[in-house]
């Protein structure tokens, strides 16, 4: 973790070393296996503070509405790293930017999940929040309040062309695309990556953010990424399809994989505009919907890591999926 007093990563400062081993390289524009420097997985991404709310009826407004609430770690970013630990990826990184207010508990919370934490800390912003307010329905859907606080100034300059070595692929949140500052660090962290032959996967991460910004400028800004993982809502709003099939093959003529999550419907997987591949979701019975797309990219990017082809890898993801639905917060359960 990085004080750096706000300008990003201090002179020097380096992430911790690693063993590289690992496969041959994969050509710009590859989904394969990634870098011969090694086998790790590094993600970029949102580090967030969520409280979650369950509310087992409607919010009665203007008084009180009874609810469980619980204060734990998230962030699409690091829900995807500690996810992809948790499906046994063996060198799972995470650059993200925290305020001083909880640097050290979110340095804690990755570390026991198996993640190296690559935390640059922001002095003048607090940490992110998100109230998560879950309704008590069967779907247990979810709808977010959200400040990005430091998150959202995550810069260039806190990249080092270093944070690559060992890694055999990059993850970018989609969080990364909503801020000045941190569209600018996808750009230079996709160039560096490109020149090493790293694959790199984007998941676009929220439908109302990504209306915001806009369909063209989105695909615009993740030209040359080799797989896409975007939720139904957010690959019918980049196609203006209102099929996910068809909107996962129409997807796959601009990003060379896309794998379209759908909940409890599973997942399609397309490539060169053809579906070809349709994943039934895992049985579950859901509590909170929060995290669940970030376990299945932690899980779909884990079981790639480790040789799988998409069709295997998205079913890795569907139960990965399934077991985030079955438990508050985002993140996977502790270790024993």
């Amino acid at each position: 973790m990085t004080a750096d007093g706000g300008t990003g990563r201090g002179e020097g400062t380096v992430p911790g070393g690693t063993d590289p081993s690992g496969t041959g390289p994969a050509g710009p524009g590859s989904v394969g296996t990634g870098s011969a420097a090694g086998r790790g997985l590094l993600v970029i991404g949102d580090v967030i503070t969520d409280v979650v709310a369950r509310h087992a009826g409607p919010l009665a407004a203007g008084t009180d509405t009874t609810a469980s609430i619980r204060t734990v770690a998230g962030g699409a970013g690091a829900n995807v790293a500690c996810w992809a630990a948790h499906r046994g990826a063996a060198d799972v990184r995470l650059l993200g930017r925290v305020g001083t207010d909880a640097a050290a508990w979110h340095e804690r919370e990755l570390v026991v999940q198996g993640v190296r934490p690559q935390l640059v800390v922001d002095p003048l912003a607090p940490t992110g929040t998100v109230i998560c307010m879950v309704d008590g329905g069967a779907a247990a859907e979810r709808t977010f309040l959200t400040d990005s606080g430091a998150s959202g100034r995550l810069g260039p300059s806190d990249w080092s062309d270093a944070l690559l070595d060992g890694v055999a692929r990059l993850h970018l949140s989609g969080y990364l695309l909503f801020s000045d500052s941190s569209r600018a660090l996808v750009a230079v962290a996709r160039k560096a990556a490109r020149a090493r032959g790293v694959p790199v996967s984007l998941d676009p991460a929220s439908a109302g953010f990504l209306a915001e910004l806009g369909t063209e400028r989105f695909l615009a800004l993740v030209e040359g990424v080799d797989v896409l993982l975007p939720s139904r809502d957010e690959a019918c709003l980049l196609t203006g399809l209102a099929d996910a099939a068809e909107a996962a093959a129409g997807l796959s003529l601009r990003v060379p994989l896309v794998v379209v999550k759908q909940g409890h419907e599973g997942a399609v997987v397309a490539r060169s505009g053809k579906v070809r591949a349709r994943v039934p979701a895992a049985p579950a019975t859901p509590r909170d919907t929060t995290g669940a797309g970030d376990a299945f990219t932690g899980a779909f990017l884990a079981a790639l890591l480790a040789g799988a082809g998409p069709e295997d890898a998205a079913a890795e993801g569907c139960r990965a999926g399934a077991r985030a639905v079955e438990q508050v917060g985002g993140r996977p359960p502790l270790p024993d």
